[in-house]
């Protein structure tokens, strides 16, 4: 059933992947033609997505700020495709991607964070340490990988991966605006720091298990003790 369910979920987003690619490959043919590059789009996405968060949600325009958020946030596919159409996908563009993504996704939680804490917003300190709390351990599971994977291990999988995260707080806080439920925005706030927490928890006992079914190459680059030099054969002439 798990497996059943994995494959499911692939098929689903590559469904996904192919529909939107249909969509932005004009846009990116565009932008090529226009000379501008993937890093760029990169950039300027992120500007975007931190913009729409740290202006919008602390105020209280949570449903304005998803919006924007959600208009820069395909910058995110456009980029990569330009890299591919155009060639020039590289490890930099792969660097920069990744770093920006995580300052992409904290802005949205960080703006969450400001609109508990403003008292003519939201107004829960609870509910603020709770997003902190979910701002966190994201951040902890895309370490927790980026680390294993620097050792040679693997820790991807979980509960609450980045795009899981970052789809759910959008859609929700959208419509929790929208509503007039703030309550649904609570809810996914609490979930989203459950199974994050519980997603580091899984990748590290993930960790652990790799490096315990192979005790060899446990250590972290540490030289092998020295071993004494045999002892010389004794060629001294005991009849002296």
């Amino acid at each position: 059933m798990v497996i059943r369910l994995d494959y499911d979920r692939v098929a689903m987003l590559n469904r996904f992947r192919q529909f939107w690619t249909k969509v932005i490959t004009p846009i990116a043919n565009l932008l090529l033609k226009l000379g501008v590059s993937a890093d760029v789009v990169t950039l300027v996405g992120t500007v975007g997505v931190c913009a729409g968060a740290l202006i919008f949600f602390p105020r209280g325009q949570l449903w304005l700020g998803v919006v924007v958020i959600t208009c820069f946030v395909f910058s995110d596919l456009i980029d990569g495709h330009m890299a591919r159409t155009s060639g020039t996908s590289s490890k930099w563009g792969s660097y920069l991607d990744s770093t920006l993504d995580r300052l992409g996704d904290g802005a949205v939680f960080g703006g969450l964070v400001l609109y508990y804490a403003n008292s003519n917003a939201g107004d829960s300190t609870l509910m603020a340490a709770v997003t902190l709390w979910a701002l966190v351990m994201g951040a902890t599971t895309s370490y927790a990988r980026a680390k294993a994977e620097s050792l040679g291990l693997q820790a991807s999988g979980g509960l609450a991966e980045r795009a899981d995260r970052l789809v759910a707080v959008l859609v929700i806080g959208f419509f929790s605006d929208v509503l007039n439920l703030p309550i649904l925005l609570q809810i996914v706030l609490w979930a989203l720091a459950i199974a994050s927490t519980i997603t580091v928890i899984q990748r590290s006992l993930s960790v652990r298990k790799q490096v315990l079914a192979d005790p060899a190459n446990a250590g972290l680059d540490t030289p092998p003790a020295p071993t004494e030099p045999p002892a010389e054969p004794d060629t001294k002439n005991t009849t002296e």
